[in-house]
Parts: C-alpha cells; sequence; structure tokens
C-alpha cells in the first residue's frame, strides 16, 4: 500500500484542520501533493524527522504556499490522520452493511480487525501518526472522534440484527469496542510481531464475546 492520503478524498473536502481551504481544482491538487509528499517523508524517515521545508521542496512549491494551508506539521499529521480515518470509516460502513445476522455482523467485525491489523503493519504513515497519538491531544481528539463514528456505525448494525436491544446500551458499548481497537494496535505494533499478533487475537475474541453478550 502506498504512503499516501487515500484515493478521493480531497482536502477541501474532508473536515481538515486545514488553516485556508483550496477553493479551486489547481489548489486542490497542489494541497493533495503537498500531503503526499508529506507521507512519503514520514514513511521513510517518520514525522519526528519531518520538516515544512523538506515538505515545500519536495512538493514543488514555496514556504509561503505551504504555509497558506498548514500552519505546521502537526496541522499536516491531523490532515492526514484524518484522510485515513474516513478512508476507514468508509470500509467500516460498507462492511457492517451487508450483515443481516448476528452471526454475519461477527464475522464482518473479526475480518475487519484483521483488516485494520494489516494496515498498521503495511502503512508506515498510519503506523507513526496512530503512535504518535498519546503525545498529541489534537491527535487524541480526533481518534476519539473516529472511535465515536465508527462506533455509531457498529451500534446501527447491531440495531438492525437485534432490534429490541437498547439503543443507549448499543452505543455506549460499540463505542468502547472501537476505541479499544484502537489502543489495541498502537500496542499490538509497539511490541513484536508474535505478540502483537497475539494481542489483537486477544481483543477480537473479547470484543466479539461481548457482541455475542450483548
Amino acid at each position: 500500500m502506498a504512503s499516501r492520503p487515500p484515493e478521493g478524498h480531497r482536502a477541501a473536502e474532508a473536515q481538515t484542520p486545514l488553516r485556508r481551504r483550496p477553493s479551486q481544482r489547481r489548489s486542490r491538487e497542489r494541497v493533495e501533493r503537498m500531503l503526499s509528499c508529506a507521507a512519503e517523508i514520514i514513511a521513510e524517515k517518520g514525522s519526528d524527522a519531518l520538516r515544512m521545508s523538506e515538505v515545500a521542496q519536495l512538493a514543488d512549491v514555496s514556504i509561503g504556499s505551504l504555509y497558506q494551508y498548514f500552519p505546521d506539521k502537526s496541522a499536516i499529521l491531523r490532515t492526514l490522520a484524518e484522510h485515513y480515518n474516513a478512508e476507514c470509516r468508509r470500509c467500516v460502513e460498507e462492511a457492517l452493511d451487508t450483515a443481516a445476522t448476528m452471526d454475519e455482523l461477527c464475522a464482518a467485525f473479526a475480518e475487519l480487525v484483521d483488516d485494520y491489523y494489516g494496515l498498521f503493519l503495511a502503512e508506515p504513515v498510519i503506523r507513526d501518526i496512530r503512535s504518535g497519538t498519546l503525545a498529541d491531544k489534537a491527535l487524541r481528539d480526533i481518534e476519539i472522534a473516529d472511535s465515536r463514528a465508527n462506533g455509531a456505525l457498529l451500534a446501527k448494525a447491531l440495531q438492525r440484527v437485534r432490534p429490541g436491544s437498547d439503543p443507549e446500551a448499543l452505543h455506549t458499548a460499540s463505542f468502547l469496542i472501537m476505541h479499544l481497537g484502537e489502543a489495541t494496535m498502537r500496542l499490538a505494533i509497539s511490541l513484536e510481531r508474535r505478540k502483537g499478533d497475539a494481542l489483537v487475537a486477544a481483543y477480537k475474541r473479547m470484543a466479539l464475546a461481548e457482541l455475542h453478550r450483548g
């Protein structure tokens, strides 16, 4: 998987921390090029080594043009995080929308966990951004908001296959399941692969047990 923002998520269309929103196609393409170049640098060197001047040089734009849209490198990281979150959220929605029974929903959820873990392992930019979440309040806020959104999708699917369930209880449990999933992935990628695999497998068993219990 290439280290770049997901296709189809233009900076002007996402709720990002851009200082200025590009309104013209040429400006949007310029911002996407900046983000792609930043992702390339992060993939090669890590976010700690990201420098605004290097992003501008690689994207072939002036440093002034870069600062027009991104006040600092944290804004770039938050924008990349929101791009990836939007892509993952669409995958969650598509997977859960096809489930018509509880067994199908659990199978879809288990597959999502495996796919998400695989994405963390394969995509250095996502791995780097998620690893830095605990140290950056803005990234933590983005993660919580993403967990709420994904939790709402899970709760919607659960309500569909278990129509008699308490909606508030479903939303609470679904939010917790999704947020613990994010925390599990962060911890798993910080460990050696064998222990990380075991941790994700344990989370999946616990989450599926909670889904069935509810």
